[in-house]
């Protein structure tokens, strides 16, 4: 069996030993309620304060701006519909390419009678801005659009975007701006206050943090609608006993990011720049991520002739993992709506694959990678010949 070779970050990351460290001191010795008086109770409270101060540095914003969700999609999930169902307009606005965890909540927001505009994207997969400015409307109560694709790794323009949006509120106008940034977060450097976005959503598991944990950046002043009822924990904007472990495990990632961001994504880019000059020494290989303005960790490519899927388990027969796209969506034989939305046919789609990088990753495994995928494709191609 060949030495494992892990392609598959964009879909999560293996725990760093200090999270796992973190977690099992959290799990073993502040083992308390958070809300309890007592001691043990006190004793978590400070791991759940700590860790919050170290994820709202990371995005260079207050810690009480912060509030802990189940991971990304809650984090979605409450910033699309709770800021929807707080505001009195009835529109809101999205990119073609966002996560299901952003659309899926529109979807709810269309069956329950708001109106939803959905720009489209260049074939890099960017915001058009005039798109944006002509869909703002007096009713818009919030604007969605990720910070970095999860299947492509198009980084969007967001200042741009904030600017159009703050201007649109100079009239009277009250719509929110929101940003996924769960595949941003830790590859691109962040900050929402500055560029004025109000909700901004991150996931521990892309960052070498533990999975089913995530937060929600809510700019001072903004108000939600939550989701769940019963107590006052984190503000009272997602009510529930804390996941302390899950706190302190991402805790420990937003601290381990402040080590060497900049130098870790420029290793990711070179890998993946890497990569990209040797698949496209294979035939027939198209590559789908932008050559300029794309976030540091993510390359998608095409390979003609070969099924996407088909060419996954090829490629796992040789202890090499990448993805076909999102994982939210790999278990559904649909063509993925990013890749439609940038233009690529049905069958294009479904021959794609996302190499994903970490700050773990080398180069001796991006080039035995690349040459196993060139072997696979070439066998595969020959097969349906």
């Amino acid at each position: 069996m060949c030495p494992e070779i892990y392609l598959d970050n964009a879909a999560t990351t293996r725990p760093d030993p200090s999270v796992v460290g973190a977690m099992t001191r959290a799990l073993t010795e502040d083992f308390g309620n958070p809300s309890s008086l007592h001691g043990k109770g006190v004793s978590a409270e400070r791991v759940i304060s700590s860790a919050r101060d170290a994820v709202a540095a990371s995005l260079g914003v207050a810690a009480g701006e912060i509030v802990f969700t189940s991971g990304g999609t809650e984090a979605n999930n409450l910033a699309v519909l709770g800021a929807a169902r707080s505001a009195r307009g009835r529109h809101v606005v999205v990119s073609a390419i966002e996560h299901a965890s952003v659309l899926g909540p529109t979807r709810t927001l269309a069956a329950e009678g708001f109106e939803v505009t959905t720009l489209p994207v260049d074939a890099a997969g960017r915001v058009s801005i005039p798109a944006l400015t002509a869909a703002l409307r007096p009713d818009t109560v919030l604007v969605s659009v990720m910070a970095v694709n999860n299947e492509l790794g198009t980084i969007e323009p967001l200042d741009e975007l904030a600017r159009v949006i703050g201007a649109h509120r100079t009239g009277g106008a009250t719509a929110l701006f929101h940003v996924d940034a769960v595949q941003a977060w830790g590859k691109i450097a962040l900050r929402p206050s500055r560029w004025g976005v109000d909700l901004l959503s991150i996931s521990g598991h892309k960052v070498h943090g533990p999975k089913g944990i995530g937060a929600l950046y809510i700019r001072r002043g903004v108000r939600l609608a939550a989701l769940v009822s019963g107590g006052d924990q984190e503000r009272a904007v997602r009510p529930g006993t804390e996941n302390v472990p899950g706190i302190a495990g991402m805790g420990e990632a937003a601290r381990l990011l402040a080590t060497d961001i900049d130098g870790a994504a420029a290793q990711m880019s070179a890998l993946t720049a890497r990569l990209r000059d040797r698949l496209l020494q294979i035939p027939g290989v198209t590559i789908n991520t932008p050559p300029g303005g794309a976030a540091p960790h993510i390359l998608n490519a095409t390979f003609s002739g070969a099924r996407g899927e088909t060419l996954l388990h090829r490629l796992e027969m040789d202890g090499i993992y990448v993805s076909t796209g999102s994982a939210c969506h790999s278990h559904q034989p649909t063509p993925s709506h990013v890749l439609l939305a940038i233009g690529r046919t049905p069958e294009e789609a479904a021959a794609s694959l996302r190499f994903s990088v970490s700050r773990s990753t080398t180069a001796a495994e991006i080039d035995a990678a690349a040459a196993a995928v060139d072997a696979a494709a070439s066998e595969l191609r020959a097969l349906r010949r």
